[in-house]
């Protein structure tokens, strides 16, 4: 009877989200609640058929709540306190000479302009929000494209692919969402997925290196026209508030973000603690002013309070769903269906699985309704819950592709390109991507391919 509750409530939440009768947030917190409570009143009935659920008591289901938000708080503030830290960066203009100097390298020239999409699109991702990275890329390099005569999807695919890559640093989402719904910490997940990342990186460069060729061959290196207007600086720049800008405090934030990442990797304190304190140095020395302070902030708040309010909602879904025992029901009928000899490659499946599960159900569905399953009878095969999520992660350069996010239905808007075609055309290579992150992954051990015990 667990089981059947575990999954008629994961399906249930799944179907909600799908349908978009609920939203995720309103889902994760309502859904479990009620199954909860159908599971306290049938266990109350007594007599054998409910026996497995007699041990589910109303009053339990506050502290089971409670457990899983408390677990989630420092995924919660991490998110929080990243989120606007990067939105600080890019309000003061940090990365403004960089978009600069890349529209005047690239123009003219289509192997450039590729290699550059790519670098800018990898830079703007940076704050994790998907919609103003393709806002602020395709504005900086359409032109250039429509100019050229450049196939505007190799532009759509490669910053869909660069966006799905660094969409896995603990702020972008998918990360934090595996984090919280296996209980474990945000940067244990991240760090050791960095070598993947820059791999998956590196491959980016060298599709875009051969589109770029491709391209040149196609149409020759076409010089764009000179005027008067084209030795003025780019007005497209990252920095969307001119008042925000802090040009003569580039150094000091360059270095202070240098060092962020540096003791990120190095584990020096927790995450959430290292971006607490480097957005409070950050907002005092660019923002004196408490004013502007709370401007800055009011900025981003919409953004902050849609990501850190669904981690908090997760907290009841994943604090109910263990509480009650249901996610243990779950993975004993999951181990029963599984051959013992797939058992110990589950992190490998994991990885291959989310492809087309984040492709076909959303990124909030798969990582709190499927993936505490499959980690939990991992965890029978000994494969730790740490490298579940890891593994989970592989398949977000596909998932960018789904019909279900919508900010692919912005890039290929703002692009003038059909949804259908830019599918057909980047589909390939975000398949080849996401095996190279697994490759690289697997022979840096951040997962097992077979269990070690």
């Amino acid at each position: 009877m667990l089981t059947f509750l575990g999954f008629a409530m994961v399906l249930t939440f799944m179907f909600l989200i799908m349908s978009r009768r609920l939203t995720a947030l309103v889902a994760l917190t309502l859904v479990p609640i009620f199954y909860a409570i159908v599971a306290w009143a049938l266990g109350s009935l007594g007599g054998e058929t409910f026996s497995a659920l007699s041990h589910i008591k109303l009053t339990a289901l506050g502290p089971m709540m409670l457990d899983g938000i408390r677990t989630l708080a420092p995924t919660g503030v991490l998110l929080m306190f990243a989120i606007l830290y990067f939105a600080l960066m890019i309000d003061s203009g940090l990365f403004d000479p960089a978009v600069r100097w890349i529209l005047r390298l690239v123009k003219g020239d289509p192997l450039k302009v590729a290699l550059g999409t790519v670098l800018l699109t990898l830079l703007v991702s940076l704050d994790g929000d998907g919609s103003t990275t393709y806002m602020i890329c395709v504005a900086a390099l359409y032109p250039l494209f429509v100019r050229l005569r450049m196939n505007p999807l190799i532009m759509t695919c490669l910053m869909l692919l660069a966006s799905g890559v660094m969409n896995l640093t603990p702020w972008g989402g998918p990360t934090a969402r595996a984090a919280s719904a296996l209980h474990v910490d945000a940067a244990a997940v991240f760090v050791p997925m960095i070598p993947s990342m820059i791999a998956g990186i590196i491959w980016l460069f060298v599709l875009a290196y051969f589109y770029g060729r491709y391209e040149r061959q196609r149409l020759g290196i076409l010089e764009l026209p000179t005027s008067g207007d084209d030795k003025k600086e780019p007005e497209v720049v990252v920095s969307q508030w001119e008042e925000a800008r802090r040009p003569q405090l580039r150094w000091f934030n360059g270095g202070l973000t240098v060092v962020l990442m540096t003791t990120l990797v190095l584990g020096v304190l927790p995450l959430p603690v290292l971006f607490m304190i480097a957005f409070g140095i950050a907002l005092i020395v660019n923002y004196p002013d408490i004013a502007v302070q709370k401007q800055r902030i009011g900025a981003h708040s919409e953004t902050v309070l849609a990501v850190v309010s669904l981690i908090f909602a997760a907290g009841i879904f994943t604090g109910i769903l263990s509480g009650t025992g249901m996610v243990d029901a779950m993975s004993k009928s999951l181990l029963s269906v599984i051959p013992p000899s797939m058992g110990p490659h589950l992190a490998v499946i994991t990885s291959l699985v989310s492809l087309p599960f984040t492709f076909f159900i959303s990124n909030d569905a798969f990582y709190f309704g499927v993936l505490p399953i499959l980690s939990e009878a991992a965890g029978h095969y000994g494969i730790s819950p740490v490298e579940m999520a890891r593994a989970s992660l592989i398949g977000q350069p596909v998932h960018l592709l789904s019909p279900l996010v919508p900010s692919t239905y912005l890039l290929v808007g703002l692009a003038k390109v059909e949804f259908g075609d830019h599918q057909r055309f980047a589909l390939r290579w975000a398949l080849v991507t996401s095996l190279v992150m697994l490759l690289c992954a697997l022979l840096l051990q951040a997962f097992p391919l077979s269990a070690r015990g």
